[in-house]
C-alpha cells in the first residue's frame, strides 16, 4: 500500500504542498462520497468491476484479492453515491464494505460472529490495496510512469530508493503510449542512451554513457554476438525494458562498462486477460499482435501466457523491407504456495534487406541527393532465432530462497550478404559484396541463493550465486568480390553475384562467474551494499587451434542515505571486467579491457512514488584499449584508454492526475585519453556530447472528455563525430504527437490511436561511420511516420 510521503517534507514549499494536498483529497473524497456520480461499469468480474469503480470515483479499496477472485458483479450504469454504488456491485457476493476515512473503503466478508470468541484486529486476513493510482506492475491497465522496484541491479527484490545505483525503468505504460515497436524507441527515454542503427539498419546498436554495446538481456539472459545485437528486439512481449547505469558486470560477466539493457517479458496473469492489437503506418506497416492470458486449472495451479506478433513493412529507402514473425508462450507451475516452475519459448523469424546506407562525400561534402536513394542492391539478411528456457523458485521459509534458470538459444543466419563503397571513378561508384553466414548456439544457466538475517541489530539480504554462459559461433566470412560499378548521380540496380572466396571461423567461449553481495540497512536510513565476483574466460578459436584463458576479480561498493522517505544520497565505486579485443605479435591475445567507476547522485520520490526522479554525476575510464603497436603496426598492444564522465537527470511520473511526464538530459564528455596513433583527446564515434528527451500525455478527467488521451514530445541531440574526427554531423531536435481514445463496449475496452514521430520532416544524418569519403556510410534519420493503431482489450 502506498503511504504518503509528504509528511516527511520540509521547508516552506513542503508545508505548501502538505497544505495543498489535503485540500485536494478532502475535495476529492467528499465529491466520491457524498455527491453522486454517473458511472458506466459492464456486468464481469468482480475485482475488474471493483477497479473501475475505484478509478471512476477517485476512491481507494483495500481488499483481500482471494476474496473476489471467481465472483461476478452486475452492470451499473446509472447515477448513485459511492455506498449505493458498492452495495450494487457487492450484492449477491457474500461481501460487504466499510468506509474508513474520507476516500478509503474496505471489502470484507460478512462477519459470522461467534459470542463466545473475542474479536480483534488480529483476526482480519492479509489484505491487497487496489483503487486509483495503485496498480499491481504486471496489470495490463497499469497507467503507471515511475515504478517503484526493480530486480535487474541487485537480483534482490530491492525499492529504487534503497539501491545506491542508477537505474532507470520504461514501463508498459510508455511503451504503449509510444507504440514502441522497436526498442530504440523506448530506449529514448532514459539518460545518456542513444541507438543507432547497426549490421546495416537491421540490429539494436546501443551506446550506453558513451561506450557501444553489444549485448541486450533478456530476464537476466545475454543475448549477444561477435559484432553487434544482430537482429532487432521484438517488442510484442516486453513487459518493461530496465536499464542499469555503469559496470554490472559483478552480477552478468563479461560486458561493455556503459551499462546494460534488460529486457523484462510479460508473464502469465492469474486472472484471464486477452488483447488483440492492429497497427498500420507508413510505408506499408502492417503489425498485428496477440496476448492471451489467464489460469488453465481452477485453482490457479497452470497459468499460461501467449504473445505473438507478425509485422510486414516496406522503407522509405529503395530496395528495403521486411517480414517479422515472432511467438512466445510461457506456462507457469504453481506446484505450491513456496515453489514455482516456468517453462518459456520464444520463436523469431526475420525477412530483411542489409541497407549499408552508402553516401558518398566528394569535394567537402555529401553528395546531393534523396535520402531514400539506395546505391547498393537488395542484399537479403535472414534471421532464425529460438530460445528455449525454464527457471524455477524455491521459498524455504520468510528469510530463505533458492532460484535456478536455465536458457539455450540457436540462432541462424542462413543468408547474410551485404554490400559496400570501394572507390569512386568519375561518377562510377565501385562496389564489393561481402557476405556472414553464420549459426551461433548459446547455453546459460544460473543459481542464487537469498537470505535475510539480523548482526548486531544491522538487518542484511545476502545473495550468492553462480552461473556459466557458453558461446559457440560458427560461419564464413566471404570478403570483397567486385560487383558492377553504379552512377551515384543516375542510378541503375544490376544485381550481384553471390562472392566465391571466403575464411571460415569457429569460436568456442565459456565464462564461469561465482559472486556474492551483501545488502545491509544501518540506522538512521544508511544502506551499504557490497560484492564481488570471480570470473574465469576460457576461449578457444578452433581454426587457429589457439586457446585464452584469462580471470578477474571485480568488485562493487555502494552507500545510500535515505535522509527522508522522498529523499535518497548514493555514491558508488564499481569495477568492470570486458572483453579481449586483439592479437599481440606472435598471436598472443591481448589482454581483457578493465574500467572502473565512480558515481554521486541523488534520487526522489513525489505523490507517494507517482513521481520520481534521479541526478547523478559519474566518472568512469576503460583501460586496455587496443591501439597499434609501434613497433608492428600489423599488431596491437593494450595501452589505450578512453574515459566518459558528465550529468544525467531522469525526471519521470505523474505531476497531476492523468498528467504524466519524461523529462532526460545527459551530457557526455567521451574522449580518448591514451594511444598510440595520435588519437589523445579526440570524442569517441557517434557520442553527442548533449542528448535530452521530453515527452509528456494527459489522459482527461473531465467527464465530458473521458477516455481522451492526448501528447507529444521532443527529442534534442547535439552533434558528433566521425571515428577519425574528421567530419562533425550536425545536431537535430524532432517532434512526435500522440492521440488517443478508449471506449468500453460490454466487457471490452478499445483503443485508437495515432502516433505521429519526426513531425516536421526533419531531413538528418544520426551519424558518420568510417571516415568521409566516397565510400562513406551513414545512419539516416527516419523521416515523418505515421503510426495508427485500434487495440482490442477484454
Amino acid at each position: 500500500m502506498r503511504t504518503s510521503t509528504f509528511a516527511n517534507m520540509t521547508a516552506p514549499f513542503a508545508i505548501t504542498a502538505l497544505a495543498l494536498s489535503i485540500a485536494n483529497h478532502t475535495v476529492r473524497a467528499e465529491t466520491a462520497q457524498d455527491a453522486a456520480r454517473t458511472y458506466a461499469i459492464a456486468a464481469g468480474g468482480l475485482t475488474e468491476a471493483l477497479t473501475s469503480f475505484a478509478d471512476q470515483a477517485n476512491l481507494k479499496l483495500v481488499f483481500n484479492a482471494d476474496l473476489t477472485r471467481g465472483l461476478s458483479a452486475p452492470a451499473l450504469n446509472e447515477t448513485v453515491t459511492v455506498g449505493q454504488g458498492l452495495s450494487k456491485l457487492l450484492k449477491d457476493s457474500g461481501l460487504v464494505y466499510r468506509l474508513v476515512g474520507n476516500n478509503t473503503a474496505i471489502i470484507e466478508a460478512k462477519p459470522v460472529v461467534n459470542r463466545s470468541e473475542p474479536q480483534s484486529a488480529t483476526t482480519m486476513p492479509a489484505v491487497t490495496v487496489t483503487g486509483k493510482a495503485t496498480y499491481d506492475a504486471t496489470d495490463p491497465y497499469n497507467k503507471d510512469y515511475a515504478l517503484r522496484d526493480s530486480t535487474t541491479a541487485t537480483k534482490t527484490d530491492t525499492p529504487l530508493m534503497e539501491t545506491p545505483v542508477n537505474i532507470q525503468i520504461v514501463p508498459k505504460a510508455v511503451l504503449n503510449d509510444q507504440q514502441a515497436i522497436n526498442i530504440d524507441t523506448a530506449l529514448k527515454n532514459v539518460s545518456g542512451v542513444t541507438a543507432s542503427a547497426g549490421s546495416g539498419g537491421q540490429s539494436d546498436d546501443l551506446y550506453l554513457r558513451g561506450f557501444r554495446s553489444s549485448a541486450i538481456f533478456r530476464n537476466g539472459f545475454r543475448y549477444d554476438s561477435e559484432f553487434s545485437s544482430w537482429g532487432k528486439r521484438q517488442m510484442a512481449n516486453v513487459e518493461r525494458v530496465e536499464v542499469v547505469k555503469g559496470p554490472a558486470s559483478i552480477l552478468y560477466g563479461r560486458m561493455e562498462p556503459g551499462g546494460m539493457v534488460n529486457v523484462v517479458t510479460k508473464q502469465p496473469l492469474n486472472t484471464p486477460y486477452y488483447a488483440l492489437q492492429q497497427q498500420f503506418g507508413l510505408f506499408e506497416l502492417y503489425r498485428t499482435t496477440i496476448d492471451a492470458s489467464g489460469p488453465l486449472t481452477d485453482d490457479d495451479t497452470l497459468l499460461y501466457r501467449m504473445n505473438a506478433s507478425y509485422e510486414n513493412s516496406g522503407s522509405y529507402r529503395e530496395l528495403v523491407d521486411s517480414e517479422r514473425i515472432f511467438l512466445a508462450p510461457v506456462l507457469k507451475w504453481n506446484i505450491s504456495s513456496q515453489t514455482q516452475i516456468t517453462f518459456e519459448m520464444e520463436y523469431k523469424h526475420d525477412n530483411l534487406v542489409n541497407d549499408t546506407m552508402v553516401w558518398p562525400y566528394v569535394n567537402g561534402r555529401f553528395i546531393d541527393m534523396p535520402r531514400g536513394r539506395n546505391l547498393m542492391e537488395k542484399t537479403p539478411e535472414n534471421h532464425d532465432d529460438i530460445l528455449l528456457g525454464f527457471n524455477w523458485s524455491h521459498q524455504f521459509n520468510d528469510d530463505w530462497s533458492i532460484s535456478h534458470r536455465f536458457a539455450t538459444e540457436r540462432r541462424d543466419t542462413p543468408n547474410s550478404v551485404a554490400m559496400l563503397g570501394d572507390g569512386l571513378a568519375g561518377s562510377q561508384l565501385n562496389r564489393i559484396v561481402v557476405a556472414n553466414p553464420a549459426d551461433i548456439n548459446t547455453y546459460y544457466t544460473t543459481l542464487d541463493v537469498t537470505g535475510h538475517f539480523n548482526t548486531f541489530g544491522l538487518k542484511h539480504t545476502l545473495l550468492v550465486g553462480g552461473d556459466y554462459y557458453n558461446n559457440r559461433s560458427t560461419g564464413q566470412y566471404y570478403y570483397g568480390d567486385p560487383a558492377a560499378a553504379i552512377d551515384i548521380y543516375n542510378p541503375i540496380h544490376t544485381g550481384y553475384s553471390f562472392p566465391s572466396g571466403f575464411d571460415r571461423y569457429d569460436t568456442d567461449t565459456d565464462f564461469y562467474g561465482l559472486y556474492a553481495q551483501d545488502q545491509i540497512h544501518l540506522p538512521h536510513g544508511i544502506h551499504v551494499m557490497g560484492g564481488l565476483r570471480y570470473q574465469v574466460v576460457d576461449q578457444a578459436d578452433k581454426v587457429a587451434l589457439t586457446n585464452l584463458s584469462v580471470d578477474a576479480v571485480t568488485p562493487r561498493v555502494g552507500v545510500l542515505w535515505q535522509a527522508q522517505d522522498w529523499l535518497s544520497l548514493y555514491g558508488n565505486y564499481v569495477e568492470n571486467f570486458g572483453a579481449t579485443n586483439g592479437l599481440a605479435q606472435g598471436g598472443k591475445p591481448l589482454p581483457p579491457e578493465s574500467a572502473q567507476q565512480w558515481e554521486l547522485g541523488a534520487k526522489s520520490e513525489f505523490f507517494d512514488g507517482r513521481l520520481s526522479a534521479t541526478l547523478a554525476y559519474f566518472d568512469l575510464t576503460k583501460q586496455n584499449v587496443a591501439t597499434t603497436d609501434p613497433i608492428n603496426p600489423l599488431y596491437s598492444i593494450a595501452v589505450g584508454e578512453v574515459r566518459s564522465r558528465g550529468p544525467e537527470l531522469d525526471i519521470k511520473g505523474e505531476i497531476l492526475p492523468g498528467w504524466n511526464m519524461i523529462a532526460t538530459y545527459a551530457n557526455l564528455d567521451t574522449r580518448v585519453t591514451k594511444d598510440n596513433d595520435g588519437r589523445e583527446g579526440r570524442r569517441m564515434f557517434a557520442i553527442p556530447r548533449n542528448v535530452g528527451t521530453f515527452w509528456n500525455t494527459y489522459d482527461f478527467q473531465q467527464e465530458a472528455m473521458k477516455g481522451f488521451k492526448v501528447g507529444g514530445g521532443i527529442t534534442l541531440r547535439d552533434g558528433s563525430t566521425n571515428v577519425p574526427n574528421t567530419y562533425n554531423v550536425p545536431g537535430f531536435i524532432t517532434v512526435d504527437l500522440m492521440a488517443a481514445y478508449n471506449l468500453k463496449v460490454n466487457q471490452s475496452k478499445i483503443t485508437f490511436q495515432l502516433n505521429v514521430n519526426n513531425l516536421l520532416d526533419k531531413n538528418y544524418l544520426q551519424d558518420v561511420i568510417p571516415g568521409v569519403g566516397p565510400n562513406s556510410r551513414v545512419n539516416i534519420g527516419t523521416p515523418r511516420t505515421l503510426l495508427g493503431s485500434v487495440k482490442v482489450e477484454f
